[in-house]
């Protein structure tokens, strides 16, 4: 099953952020910010019990004379549309507002599950603060405190048991799926850019064979297909199901389901308009890639007819703006002539490899040693930092765990420098790198006072001795 969506939904100031923020504060939150699409709407990804889920986090919708202000409403309608389920959310603390019944109004039209919450309740009576929200028409209110955590848990559990997730396993980050063959492409990008062009490019090449595999996730579209003898599996955001209507794929998608192709894929290849450039736009998709530890790479496309000036223009602005990722690799491709298209597969295979390759423990403490030999880390606090032996902790991307001792001290700039070692040695490209440090626990740690009070002791005693000999 793909990551239930869900949408916070409700007036300004309920604490539709805070809550938001709880939900996601796991330290492999995803959170998105789309800078030109809208300020007002979030996008987050959340582990519950160990179950992802991806929340949407939309502005403040207002209720006057006029009604709901068109452009918020806009937004919100936006999110319920894209999510499985609402979360409406109310303050006990002020009551039910006129913009609450306003809300209400818009949410009593759509056929989602609507649940409402009511926030702030801390300190407050619940049977007599509750009972107004009843005439909203939604049921039993449930109380949380975003800000302190109360009731979370609670609501938690509802949403788990609402899409049956309250007695299955929690699927590990990094499971394969099965009905997926071969390597798993996501192709992202901003409306408009060619990713339907390139689509169609890609299951279009002379010798490809493309097998009709229903939907395996809600939203995101499986197309298995082999070139050249090598399978590979293209995650659609666009809605194509078999060749014969690839022509008919829909340019612009929903975010959620950019998300969903980011988290499913195992490489991602990144559209970017050469007529355009590089836009603010492109590095937030860049960095939420990037954030999810997929392996990427980026395709310029709209490459052709691009006087020579352009193109290096072009280029020279690319590698200033990308110089935080060298690793990965960029394709200069007309997606509509086919241009470099091909190139394309070089570099995914290579990106695949290095994400999905699997490194002996020791290797990496090695490799950990002849770093530290060629540059230690600094001293902390009049003591030298530790680092004693390395394994793996996972793949796509690889983790590479390290431990030793004082590691919560490892500044940033040596964690880049060991980063740079593992990807030099272990030639990665294409794919990030996640450094860990753990800090093994100290033999010692608690007989410091122990040792301080026999010292005592002891002086005690030879103080007595003192004086019985005076």
């Amino acid at each position: 099953m793909s990551a239930p969506v869900i949408a916070l939904v409700g007036r300004p100031n309920v604490g539709k952020s805070t809550l938001f923020n709880r939900l996601t504060r796991s330290r492999d939150a995803l959170v998105a910010d789309f800078a030109g699409l809208t300020r007002d709407r979030k996008y987050g990804r959340a582990l519950l019990e160990g179950h992802p889920f991806l929340l949407i986090d939309t502005g403040g919708l207002t209720g006057g004379e006029a009604g709901i202000d068109a452009a918020m409403a806009e937004q919100s309608r936006a999110a319920i549309d894209e999510a499985d389920a609402v979360l409406f959310m109310v303050d006990s603390a002020t009551g039910v507002a006129a913009s609450d019944e306003t809300v209400a109004d818009m949410l009593r039209r759509t056929d989602k599950p609507v649940w409402l919450v009511a926030n702030k309740i801390d300190g407050q009576n619940e049977d007599v603060v509750l009972g107004e929200f009843f005439g909203l028409g939604f049921g039993e209110p449930h109380p949380i405190a975003a800000s302190h955590g109360r009731g979370v848990a609670a609501l938690t559990e509802l949403l788990l048991t609402h899409f049956g997730l309250i007695d299955l396993e929690p699927e590990p980050e990094d499971a394969e799926r099965k009905d997926a063959p071969g390597i798993r492409i996501g192709v992202v990008g901003r409306p408009n850019v060619g990713k339907s062009t390139l689509v169609n490019r890609m299951l279009g090449e002379d010798r490809v064979v493309v097998f009709d595999l229903p939907g395996t996730t809600r939203d995101s579209i499986y197309i298995p297909y082999e070139r050249h003898g090598e399978t590979f599996t293209l995650i659609d955001t666009a809605g194509v199901r078999r060749r014969g209507r690839v022509s008919e794929t829909v340019e612009k998608f929903s975010i959620v389901k950019t998300l969903q192709a980011i988290e499913d894929s195992q490489v991602v290849i990144l559209v970017i308009d050469a007529h355009e450039g590089l836009v603010d736009q492109d590095l937030h998709l860049m960095g939420t890639v990037i954030e999810a530890g997929r392996a990427l790479v980026v395709a310029v496309n709209k490459w052709d007819h691009l006087t020579p000036d352009a193109r290096d223009s072009i280029r020279t602005a690319l590698d200033r703006r990308l110089n935080f990722i060298p690793w990965a690799k960029v394709h200069f491709i007309s997606a509509l002539h086919g241009t470099g298209v091909g190139d394309l597969y070089g570099s995914i295979g290579e990106a695949h490899q290095a994400a999905t390759t699997k490194f002996s423990t020791n290797q990496l403490t090695r490799i950990l040693e002849d770093a530290v030999a060629d540059h230690q880390p600094p001293l902390v606090r009049g003591r030298r930092i530790k680092l004693r032996y390395a394994h793996q902790g996972g793949m796509n991307p690889p983790r590479i765990i390290i431990h030793g001792n004082q590691t919560q001290d490892v500044p940033e700039s040596y964690r880049r420098y060991l980063e740079n070692v593992y990807r030099k040695v272990l030639k990665i490209s294409g794919s990030p790198i996640k450094i860990e440090f753990k800090t093994g626990e100290n033999p010692f740690a608690g007989r410091k006072n122990q040792l301080t009070e026999r010292q005592i002791q002891r002086k005690r005693r030879l103080m007595s001795f003192v004086k019985k000999k005076r």
